[in-house]
């Protein structure tokens, strides 16, 4: 792990703005009056009034700004901390500037995500030096994959938590602001999935719903079991009683998140449970929309696709990693499946779920990847059309095995990641272009530069883009249905449909 030796030479001047790295929360946005649930201790941008008290004896409470980095799943656990500090009398807060903590909720999955992590803790730091904000806590996977280091590390930090204890929070913000020693929490990785409840950070229509925890499939290139702990299922009843509740305070779309959604169920029941979970949410009255993130190709079986398929509640929306499909590589990196599998996986979901979207992962630079099996990967995503493809470049990541192999140049990599993308691009163009005159239900999110926006089933949030609604009858935190008329910059644009 490579740390920034001069400490505030990316920080500079630059002292954090109030919500720049906020992830999905900002005072202005998803913090702002999003969830009822959020009482008098949520911080909506005014920073001058108070509001419960962290010690017996303070006139106002403290409030603690929160910044959450990384993935969905990630974010679910800022949100129950937030909720644990509000419930111990703290108030809550997008807004970084005058904070008397600020909580960072980090990634440490690969290099670009450290970076990103350590770049934000340093800014804080030279805000805090500045004096524009209190105590640092940093929390989540960069400090579990480095609890040895991080504090000798990064000395301005004045408290750390581990992936296993989240709910310490309370404690960990407390001792930072009274200057107590104590200064690191760490749990049981593979202890039960907490069931702490939540201050909702994304919108008043939708929310994240993860149903497990860390992951068993041990692929040689990830440290996510390292980090994040054996899979562990949430029991069925939890589940669906959050999955009410939510939709009770009047969320309409549940996106259900694990490492591995196929998985569910084996740790808890001996079996794949993941079907009737669904069937189960289904029969939620007023829960409008279910999306999938993150199934294992190699574990979608028929009767999964079949209630899929059967249940206009759930999206025809569906996040399959597939990595590579070279059969050599897929061995060396430990992945279930072949090549041949993943074609006949598409070609059969296509038939059974018409008008599905599908959304993959790709990888290139993999140990093993040379010219052939990259060509291989080139002409697959020429053929699968699949409509959704994050392209990355290989990260070796200390203590995997993949990083004991021989791999591809960086630049080399690099320039493969450029090509897919291209190629990807070409798809998405199509997709665009096929969608003209189509009729589609919109969930409108906001409003910018005086046109409302939304998602239809083929967009999921913060990586799919929007639709743009141009002329009249959208209202936010609704449902319309528009036709799509054309595209700009790549998204599409849309007219609502007058009934």
């Amino acid at each position: 792990m490579q740390w920034t030796s001069d400490r505030y030479k990316r920080a500079g001047d630059h002292v954090m703005e109030s919500d720049e790295r906020m992830v999905r929360s900002a005072a202005e946005g998803r913090l702002a009056g999003c969830d009822d649930d959020y009482g008098d201790n949520v911080d909506r941008g005014n920073t001058s009034g108070c509001a419960g008290s962290d010690t017996a004896g303070d006139m106002c409470a403290k409030r603690v700004a929160f910044i959450s980095l990384g993935c969905a799943k990630n974010l679910v656990n800022t949100e129950q901390m937030m909720y644990l500090l509000r419930e111990s009398g703290y108030m809550v807060s997008g807004v970084t500037d005058g904070a008397d903590a600020v909580v960072v909720n980090t990634c440490g999955f690969i290099e670009s995500a450290k970076t990103e992590a350590i770049e934000t803790i340093l800014e804080l730091a030279a805000a805090k030096e500045k004096g524009s904000v209190g105590k640092i806590i940093i929390a989540g996977c960069l400090v579990e994959r480095y609890k040895s280091e991080i504090l000798i590390e990064l000395p301005e930090v004045d408290a750390v938590l581990g992936v296993g204890s989240f709910d310490d929070v309370a404690s960990a913000v407390r001792a930072a602001l009274n200057g107590k020693e104590s200064k690191a929490w760490f749990g049981d990785l593979n202890a039960p999935v907490s069931e702490t409840k939540r201050i909702i950070a994304t919108s008043p229509m939708w929310a994240y719903l993860k149903i497990a925890e860390g992951c068993d499939n041990r692929c040689a290139y990830c440290a996510i079991p390292d980090i994040r702990g054996r899979f562990r299922g949430r029991s069925a009843d939890s589940i669906i009683s959050e999955a009410r509740e939510l939709a009770d305070r009047g969320i309409q779309e549940l996106i259900l998140v694990a490492q591995d959604l196929t998985r569910y169920g084996l740790d808890l029941y001996g079996k794949r449970g993941l079907s009737g979970l669904l069937k189960a949410l289904c029969d939620i009255d007023t829960l409008r929309w279910i999306r999938l993130h993150y199934l294992y190709p190699a574990d979608i079986d028929d009767e999964l696709i079949d209630i899929i398929a059967a249940n206009d509640k759930i999206l025809k929306y569906l996040d399959i990693p597939i990595q590579h499909v070279n059969d050599e590589i897929l061995r060396k990196m430990n992945r279930r499946g072949s090549g041949a599998e993943t074609r006949a996986l598409i070609k059969s979901l296509r038939e059974r779920i018409p008008g599905v979207i599908l959304r993959t992962s790709i990888i290139t630079g993999l140990p093993g990847e040379g010219e052939a099996e990259f060509e291989e990967l080139c002409e697959f995503l020429k053929d699968a059309r699949i409509e959704r493809a994050g392209v990355f470049t290989y990260s070796p990541e200390e203590g995997t095995p993949a990083a004991l192999m021989d791999a591809p140049d960086r630049d080399v990599a690099e320039r493969r990641a450029e090509i897919l993308a291209d190629i990807q691009s070409l798809v998405i163009d199509e997709l665009n272009q096929s969608r003209i005159g189509s009729i589609t239900t919109v969930l409108v999110e906001g409003k910018d530069s005086g046109r409302y926006y939304g998602r239809s089933y083929a967009e999921s949030p913060d990586v799919d883009g929007y639709i743009w609604i141009e002329g009249g009858g959208a209202v936010e935190n609704t449902f319309t249905d528009v036709v799509i008329t054309g595209v700009e910059n790549g998204e599409p644009l849309a007219r609502t449909v007058v009934k």
